[in-house]
């Protein structure tokens, strides 16, 4: 007896101190027992519980068949779930239903078989899904949630307008059916791969993906998959989205890329035969200027002031044609060197240096990084900005040039600031154009093509190069490069 009781304490203690609600039901569908989180849930006490058929927590429209359901599981007891593949619902005092999830355990005793009622309120897993169902609906991209046998369990609106299925047709079947055949054999594989180390991840980096809508044809599409943490079994969703227009447009950009590097080709080859063919009439046009000066007691002063502009005109087209040779040839045989700025700028001042004695040019240079560059090109870049500087300079004030560096969020950004003439701002784009002067040959001497050079060689280190000024009050020029390992 003492055994019977003590069984019986050990039964009440495991049940009261269980989370969930408990129902003790005897096999009239009388509730014999119930545990404290049974009030706290349906709102009764014990004392009006007691006694009372089920049914009293069961909503009104399901009552009448309920007595049925519960004698053939009388009938037939195991230990199971109640209501699989349905909602089921429950009622409290105050007559407010809500969702539940139910299960049953048989126990054989000497009074004849009991059924223990385990019974969880699932209203804020039901709007969690809810909540969830919504954010999946509202998204702009098709939408595909999976479980571990590939079995499609819920899909969007743009899933249907994807793929041409109605989501009765797709939810239960295995995704591989909105796979093209050729990638439908590896598939599972792949799939299960992915359930074993599941993470967030865009899938196919690298190569292309498709898939297959219900009339057979294929579709380009980027997928990302999130692993959704579930009670009952872990599951993928998938974001799919059509790229078939963005396809459309990398092969047009492609195509007149592809074009404008066979015209850039062709322009290169056309400046290289105008260069190299209009020297030869040029050199022509100086030999016979020389050669008519040479015999200057027969010309009157008229004739030998017409042959210096012609031969002055001849000298300009000469450098110009130079010049565009030069230009066109900007990057052509570009090496990549690992290379300390600081020395590259020491030669730099070097080579200018009778343009700064003689103009008593000043000349500050911050500590420079040492980075990978195209030497030849970047040299060139800091020799026009630094003549540039002494060119433009005011008259009768010492030329000052400080040379600056500092990282920028991750980015070099380099200064070259002078203390000229300045520009105004409504020419702050066009001084970077191919043959722009702001000036006349006699007031500053420059065939308009240094700055020109200078975008170009900024941009063959995938920087940006602008410039900051007031007229008569100094410029800055400034410029970025791209680390290029």
């Amino acid at each position: 007896m003492n055994s019977i009781k003590l069984s019986e304490l050990t039964f009440h203690a495991i049940v009261e101190t269980t989370p969930s609600a408990i129902v003790l039901i005897n096999s009239e569908g009388k509730i014999s027992y119930i545990n404290s989180q049974t009030e706290k849930l349906f709102g009764y006490s014990r004392s009006e519980l007691i006694g009372q058929l089920i049914e009293i927590l069961i909503p009104q429209r399901f009552k009448e068949n309920h007595p049925n359901f519960r004698k053939m599981f009388f009938n037939n007891p195991s230990t199971r779930s109640m209501g699989e593949n349905r909602e089921l619902f429950a009622t409290r005092k105050n007559g407010t239903e809500f969702p539940v999830e139910i299960g049953l355990n048989p126990m054989v005793t000497a009074d004849g078989t009991l059924v223990l009622a385990s019974i969880i309120d699932i209203t804020e897993r039901k709007k969690a899904d809810m909540r969830f169902k919504l954010v999946v609906e509202s998204a702009p991209n098709a939408m595909i949630l999976v479980n571990r046998l590939g079995e499609i369990t819920m899909v969007n609106n743009q899933t249907e307008k994807l793929f041409g299925y109605s989501k009765a047709e797709l939810i239960g079947e295995k995704l591989e059916m909105l796979i093209p055949d050729r990638f439908k054999k590896h598939h599972p594989n792949h799939r299960n791969l992915y359930f074993e180390t599941s993470t967030v991840r865009s899938m196919g980096a690298g190569r292309d993906l498709y898939a297959l809508n219900k009339y057979g044809e294929e579709v380009p599409v980027e997928i990302g998959l999130n692993p959704i943490e579930n009670e009952d079994e872990p599951m993928v969703l998938a974001s799919i989205i059509d790229i078939t227009e963005r396809k459309i447009q990398e092969k047009i950009i492609n195509e007149q890329v592809s074009e404008l590097e066979l015209k850039n080709k062709e322009l290169e080859h056309f400046a290289f035969i105008t260069s190299h063919d209009l020297q030869e009439p040029l050199r022509t046009v100086a030999n016979f200027i020389k050669i008519i000066e040479e015999d200057a007691s027969s010309l009157d002063e008229k004739t030998l002031e017409y042959l210096s502009v012609i031969n002055q005109a001849t000298n300009r087209m000469s450098v110009l044609v130079k010049a565009i040779l030069d230009f066109s040839h900007l990057g052509k045989n570009k090496v990549l060197v690992k290379s300390d700025l600081n020395l590259l700028l020491d030669e730099v001042v070097l080579d200018l240096d009778n343009l700064i004695k003689s103009t008593n040019t000043l000349i500050k240079i911050d500590p420079l990084p040492t980075i990978n560059i195209y030497q030849l090109e970047l040299r060139q870049l800091f020799q026009n900005l630094i003549s540039n500087a002494i060119k433009f300079s005011k008259k009768n004030v010492q030329p000052e040039i400080t040379i600056s560096y500092q990282n920028v969020d991750g980015e070099m950004l380099f200064s070259v600031k002078d203390n000229g003439i300045g520009v105004e701002s409504k020419y702050y784009e066009r001084i970077f154009n191919i043959f722009q002067r702001l000036h006349s040959e006699k007031d500053y001497s420059g065939n308009g093509i240094g700055l020109a050079n200078c975008k170009k060689i900024v941009e063959l280190h995938g920087g940006k190069i602008w410039i900051e000024s007031e007229h008569n009050n100094g410029s800055t020029f400034y410029f970025t490069l791209k680390k290029i390992n």
